[in-house]
């Protein structure tokens, strides 16, 4: 039976342990400098040549005595003769011997082939490079422990170092591990898990100065998971493992680490990434990744991240941060730290945060994250409309062209989104997925840009206007025409349980997925179960909620439940049947002030135009013969 996790310890303290305990020493080696870049330097470059070796002309002219030119004026010209009193050069030609200035070809009066006048004196070595400007030689040009760039390269080609010594890249044994685990673009089948933690890990050491290598998949087997991490330490200076950090009962890595080295930390206060198992292998670093990507993600920043900087005797940057506001109530366990994806936007003059997905497996909410706010441990969390300090994740500047859309979700607002940062790059469109209630509440905080909504007056059968004239009667709301599309079933091929309408659902032998309350597809169907007296606790799987149409698609693909209530591109995306139950109108909500906002402008323009148009008609399932008009309903 495995030990449970030895510690729970503040992620501030595993760090100081770690680090501290970390003693890797590279070596040198000489290479090329020009093979250099990214390099650490492991003693001082001196240059070997002045630069320039010589006295140089820095303009084309004349070089000139300037003892020779002295009483030139605008009304008293001095003419100098070709060969006596001047040298013709050009820029970077050495300084004829006995001369010591350079008059500009522009400031010369040309008189005949070999004479000139001046009009004013040249002072001693006036644009004139003299030897030794850039650098003498002998001269330091970068010290020990400096991270060499293309500039440094040039600096030394020109003071005559073709070749550096510097420190070996420290080599980084990334290990996966699990039977469940599966090489990317391997036939899949149910149970397995793609292996891209090691793509994510080999990228960010790179980045961060290291030289990733990849073992093959260990599957769940102690001796097999003992001899590759006794490779990978006879190979490398830093050993990683992924999975199998856990306390589960086929997580074996605690226990190996304890009997071939030494165990530092297993268990960190923070969420994610908190079964890090940190510690030592023959004196070489070891750090035991979570397989969850996210905390992969968290476990590479706080421990491999500082850990190679200090290999590489180099500063750890700091990120930047800005101070934002929290959108909505955001609440926090009291035992760790947490690391919250965010998504900003700057809506009129406030800096927006909205939460990302917080689970541990949605590598997506990194993807789509401009930045990450830290809960403090022992916080509750953060309250609705509460200034925040974010750690940025991208600039600022692109932050600032964000649109942000907030509300219900369709396939079309990816689409959009991507048409908007192909055309114009300083723009993009960043879509939260809370429902068309959730959509209308944003607008109400002044947290968004855009609402996309589909929300169905139960008495008037009208979509939207109601809704906005209700809930945002003191704004000043005008109303994008988007699409008309089709809801309807989301089934299997051949729809084997044969589902025609609402009231298939109460049967036995059918299982439903549904959306999420506030979402109008959810209105949608309560509408209809209400016209038709059917109790939703009746239907299996009523509680059972998503966010999205895909995900309703992704269940029923998935054969988990036998249908949903979603779009016909939702289905088409999935290779699902769909039974077409109704058409609704699903539009964009918008502050009216926000419709002379140049990104604004720039996305109606894209809705409108054909090739956008031509790109909805390829999904199916949506009427775009409104697209773009624009009313005015508050």
């Amino acid at each position: 039976m495995n030990e449970v996790y030895l510690q729970n310890m503040d992620m501030e303290e595993a760090v100081e342990i770690f680090l501290g305990s970390c003693n890797v020493k590279m070596e040198v080696e000489r290479i090329k400098t020009k093979e250099a870049q990214g390099r650490i330097t492991a003693r001082p470059v001196y240059s070997i040549n002045s630069s320039p070796h010589f006295n140089a002309a820095a303009m084309d002219g004349i070089a000139v005595r300037s003892y020779e030119t002295f009483g030139a004026t605008r009304l008293n010209h001095k003419r100098l003769k070709k060969g006596i009193n001047y040298m013709v050069v050009d820029t970077g030609d050495p300084l004829p011997e006995g001369f010591d200035a350079v008059i500009m070809v522009e400031n010369l009066i040309r008189i005949s082939d070999d004479e000139v006048e001046i009009t004013e004196p040249a002072v001693p070595w006036q644009h004139v490079r003299p030897i030794g400007e850039d650098m003498a030689a002998n001269e330091l040009i970068i010290p020990t422990n400096h991270r060499i760039t293309p500039v440094d390269i040039g600096a030394m080609l020109a003071g005559g170092v073709l070749e550096v010594e510097v420190y070996r890249v420290p080599r980084v044994g990334i290990i996966p591990t699990g039977t469940e685990i599966v090489k990317p673009g391997s036939e899949l089948k149910p149970g397995d898990i793609v292996e891209f933690n090691s793509s994510i890990i080999s990228g960010y050491v790179r980045e961060w100065g290291g030289e990733p290598a990849v073992y093959e998949i260990v599957p769940d087997d102690r001796e097999l998971l003992k001899k590759a991490l006794e490779r990978a330490c006879d190979e490398c200076d830093i050993v990683m493992t992924i999975a199998g950090s856990s306390a589960g009962r086929e997580d074996y890595t605690s226990s190996i680490i304890e009997e071939m080295g030494r165990m530092l930390v297993h268990g960190v206060a923070t969420k994610p990434a908190k079964p890090v198992i940190l510690g030592l292998i023959q004196n070489k670093p070891f750090i035991g990744v979570p397989g969850y990507p996210v905390s992969c993600y968290f476990t590479l920043d706080n421990y491999l991240k500082p850990l190679l900087y200090k290999v590489n005797r180099q500063i750890l940057p700091a990120r930047s941060q800005i101070d934002a506001i929290v959108s909505h109530k955001l609440v926090s366990s009291l035992k760790e730290k947490e690391f919250v994806r965010i998504k900003l936007g700057k809506v009129g003059d406030k800096l927006i945060a909205t939460s990302l997905n917080r689970g541990a497996g949605v590598i997506m909410s990194l993807v789509r994250a401009d930045g990450i706010l830290i809960i403090p441990k022992e916080s509750e969390g953060y309250e609705a409309g509460e200034q925040v300090r974010v750690e940025l994740l991208k600039d600022i500047r692109e932050i600032e062209g964000t649109l942000v859309v907030i509300g219900s979700h369709d396939l079309l607002i990816d689409v959009l989104s991507d048409f908007l940062h192909a055309r114009f790059p300083f723009y993009s469109l960043s879509s939260a997925n809370v429902g068309s209630m959730g959509g209308i509440m944003a607008l109400t905080r002044g947290e968004c840009h855009l609402a996309p909504m589909h929300l169905l007056d139960f008495d008037t059968g009208e979509y939207n206007v109601s809704y906005i004239k209700k809930y945002l009667k003191d704004k000043r709301i005008s109303l994008i025409k988007f699409v008309k599309r089709v809801q309807g079933f989301i089934v299997p091929k051949g729809n084997p349980k044969d589902i025609r309408n609402f009231t298939d659902l109460v049967r036995d032998d059918v299982t439903f997925v549904n959306r999420q309350r506030g979402a109008g597809t959810r209105l949608l169907l309560d509408y209809n179960l209400q016209k038709l007296g059917i109790n939703p606790a009746s239907i299996k799987g009523y509680e059972h909620e998503e966010y999205t149409h895909l995900q309703v698609a992704a269940q029923v693909a998935s054969g988990a439940v036998d249908t949903g209530l979603g779009v016909k591109s939702a289905a088409q995306a999935f290779n699902l049947d769909f039974i077409p139950v109704g058409e609704e109108e699903y539009d964009l909500a918008i502050p009216t002030e926000f419709l002379e906002m140049d990104n604004v402008k720039k996305l109606l323009d894209i809705m409108r135009s054909d090739e956008f148009k031509r790109e909805v008609d390829r999904l199916g399932g949506y009427d775009t013969s409104n697209i773009g008009t624009i009313l005015h309903i508050t």
